[in-house]
């Protein structure tokens, strides 16, 4: 596949002009120019506004305006394309650009920032459109919001978003949770294209950094028709920026941002730089982060601090038959883990000042169990204008390697040999995961009659167990599908509608210590679908309806892990004989946007046959409690809300709840780890100028969180509470330079709380106050 791509783009430097479709946006239209789009973007009041992002989104092409809110787009192909228009403090603006007109003076004019979520996503039907016309839950958090966020996890810069919550471990490690739902049952994509790693295991999470993100956009409810497996809860798809285009001049630019967070020590370093000439385009970024351990209003936890160090290296070109892209990214880091002696069962108002925290911890006793994670990904992509279809192609070659290091040698059980020590550390697992994955999507409109993309997908996978401890065998996994989905306006309805199916065939060698005396070799072939409507009932109010039907393969943890893991005090047995899982979940909801406010209220129920349970056991092995996988049916249902007003030209207000049940059918039993009840309100200030430093804002966020009284059997379901955060900001430019500063104190109280998704909530609390000073320039 990646040998074609340029074949296919020489054959296609010899073709006609191509116009593809463009996504039906229903905002103003204006021409395209069949070479170079230029323009300038300025204010309400027609003043410039000076490093405004202007992205091609289907292209996937970009520019930044000059000091005077210039910009220049070159080698555009003739067709019809979403422009989206972004700055800082305003609104983004989109318009659908159609024809082969020449407009040299094409003005945006940008309006006060109301809204703090994103109106365009790509993720929920694999085209531009408008998050309000969708038939799919969606939301995308843009780049103001993900650059005042100062964490490692990208699950918590996502957190703050209706029906998503974060499972935590310390301060590192974050699993996104969408619904009720998480680990390999939300499927994570950098740019379109699934990572491939180990974030089934409680302790790891998504290997990518959200500070490498423009956006990200969230699918909640069931994907697999657009995604294949592991898509049964939902989709997060991080985006990267798009490479600068060099039509106006060649240019170079770069900056630092820094930060530092006092409630673990943690402080960071990203350098970035860019540059284009003509058609080529590149960007460098690093990011270096490091904390030390984590504290709470009881004192600090050892052994939870971690080091990282992620970046990217991305170069593409644009030309008239379309745009290719090379991207290089790499995770990695070193994650260190509080090593319980085992679950304790607490009172939280007798609980000790010290908060029940383990014996290890009582002593101060430094040292326990990390995790060494690193991450490679390499991706080619491309879009390809035709005649009456847009070629969208992706490949990805990932490398993912993770470790569990203990501070001394430990025997292992499964293997029934003495792990070998390297000076006072010893390696307890090492597995290797290569992947490579691609997709070939054509976008087309079908005789007129709404749009289309058509889609094909491959994986091909090799898992290697080295080490002493072989939690899993040797395998390899190869799977691919096919979909079709199709959506069209009917006056004020919109339908939309797609069918999929996959087959995956795994290959796992003998391993007899894990119970598998020969080879084990098994498929399954699955069909997915999806069926939705916006219906428009009166000026900005629309009803929405969904039914989709979603699988997931087991894992192969969950088929044959029979082994200790030390950083998590559990042994873990898994299956071999499970089944995949199938879900059908149905939702509606109400939406209404007006010209100061905006609301939406949906509800859902999610019943999944056949749902894979690992669950802890009253069976001890070394010393370690054992966790057995199992499956049984299960249902989820919830409900969630979200709001937004102006109530002065200045001030808006916020406020977001979720709520999910997850129970076992037929029993009733309830599901571990459903997230409780929750509400947020914020208030954000954006005067023209603050105090006289440039624009910026104020905020103010009050969260409450419920006990859960739905816990599982056996589960800690801590008491709920409240926390406060505040903030506020400025951006002051200076010629073309930029300089940010952003303040925020989290659980400005310094409340001591549990956290029902936290890991440590057995042996701590959850961290304390934190003020977060971040100082950028020229990025």
């Amino acid at each position: 596949m990646i040998t074609a791509i340029p074949l296919i783009a020489a054959a296609l430097a010899a073709a006609p002009s191509a116009r593809p479709h463009a996504a039906s946006i229903p905002n103003s239209t204006l021409a395209a120019v069949q070479d170079t789009l230029r323009g300038r973007v300025t204010d309400a009041l027609g003043r410039p506004v000076a490093a405004a992002q202007v992205t091609v989104l289907e292209l996937q092409r970009g520019t930044r305006t000059g000091r005077d809110g210039s910009f220049a787009l070159g080698g555009l192909p003739a067709g019809a394309y979403t422009l989206r228009v972004t700055a800082p403090g305003f609104a983004t603006e989109t318009r659908v650009i159609t024809g082969h007109e020449d407009i040299p003076n094409l003005t945006v004019a940008l309006q006060e920032r109301t809204f703090e979520l994103e109106t365009v996503a790509v993720t929920a039907s694999r085209s531009p459109d408008l998050i309000s016309s969708s038939p799919l839950p969606a939301s995308t958090l843009g780049p103001e919001r993900l650059r005042r966020e100062h964490s490692v996890s990208l699950a918590r810069s996502l957190a703050t978003l209706p029906g998503v919550r974060a499972l935590t471990t310390g301060e590192q490690v974050g699993k996104p949770v969408i619904r009720g739902l998480f680990g390999a049952r939300v499927a994570v994509l950098a740019d379109g294209l699934r990572l491939e790693d180990y974030s089934w295991s409680d302790e790891d999470a998504p290997s990518v950094d959200a500070r490498l993100a423009e956006r990200v956009e969230v699918i909640r409810g069931p994907a697999s028709l657009l995604y294949g497996s592991d898509a049964v809860g939902g989709v997060v798809n991080v985006i990267p920026e798009a490479l600068p285009d060099g039509s106006g001049r060649p240019f170079m630019r770069g900056g630092v941002e820094t930060y530092f967070a006092s409630g673990n020590l943690e402080g960071g370093l990203v350098a970035r730089g860019e540059g284009a000439t003509g058609s080529f385009g590149w960007r460098a970024t690093v990011i270096g982060r490091m904390g030390q351990d984590v504290h709470t209003p009881d004192g600090e936890i050892p052994n939870t601090g971690f080091g990282a160090v992620n970046g990217e290296a991305a170069v593409g070109m644009s030309r008239g038959w379309g745009t290719l892209a090379l991207r290089y990214q790499r995770y990695g880091g070193e994650f260190k883990l509080l090593e319980a002696d085992g679950p304790v069962t607490i009172d939280a108002a007798a609980a000790s000042r010290r908060g029940a925290i383990s014996a290890a911890e009582e002593e101060e006793e430094e040292g326990g169990p990390e995790r060494k994670l690193s991450d490679d990904r390499l991706q080619l992509s491309g879009n390809f204008p035709l005649p009456g279809v847009r070629i969208e192609t992706r490949a990805q070659l990932q490398r993912h390697v993770l470790q569990e290091v203990a501070d001394e040698p430990v025997v292992p059980v499964a293997a029934g040999v003495a792990a070998q020590a390297e000076g006072n550390e010893s390696v307890q697992f090492d597995l290797l995961l290569n992947t490579f994955t691609a997709d070939v999507l054509a976008h087309l409109a079908p005789g007129g009659y709404g749009q289309a993309t058509l889609g094909v997908s491959g994986l091909a996978q090799r898992n290697d167990s080295r080490g002493p401890e072989l939690l899993v065998p040797d395998a390899s996994i190869a799977s691919g599908g096919a979909f079709a989905v199709w959506q069209n306006d009917f006056g004020p309805l919109r339908l939309m509608a797609g069918a999929r199916v996959d087959h995956r065939w795994l290959t796992a060698n003998d391993v007899p210590a894990l119970g598998l005396p020969s080879d084990d070799e098994r498929s399954w072939t699955a069909a997915s679908w999806n069926a939705g409507a916006v219906l428009g009932v009166a000026r900005g109010l629309a009803l929405t309806a969904g039914v989709g039907r979603s699988w997931r393969a087991p894992t192969l943890f969950e088929l044959y892990a029979n082994g200790p893991r030390i950083g998590e005090a559990r042994f873990d047995v898994g299956d071999s004989t499970l089944t995949q899982e199938q879900g059908l979940e149905i939702d509606g909801g109400v939406r209404w946007t007006g010209a100061t406010a905006r609301m939406e209220v949906s509800v859902f129920r999610n019943a999944i046959d056949d749902f894979i349970v690992t669950a802890p056991t009253d069976v001890f092995i070394g010393g370690l409690r054992v966790f057995r996988t199992t499956q049984t049916d299960a249902l989820l249902r919830g409900v969630e809300a979200q709001a937004e007003v102006r109530v002065l030209r200045p001030l808006t207000l916020r406020g977001v709840f979720d709520y999910v049940r997850g129970t076992e059918r037929g029993t009733g039993e309830d599901l571990a780890l459903i997230p409780p009840a929750r509400g947020r309100a914020e208030a954000e200030y954006r005067p023209g100028s603050l105090f006289g430093l440039g624009s910026g804002y104020l905020s103010a966020g009050v969260e409450m969180v419920a006990k859960q009284t739905h816990a599982a059997e056996d589960e800690l379901a801590p008491a709920g509470y409240a926390l406060l955060d505040v903030g506020g900001g400025f951006e002051r430019r200076f010629g073309p330079r930029s300089f940010r500063v952003d303040l925020q104190v989290r659980n400005a109280l310094d409340t001591a709380y549990r956290s029902f998704l936290n890991r440590y909530k057995e042996f701590a609390l959850d961290p304390g106050r934190s003020i977060v000073l971040r100082i950028a320039t020229g990025i």
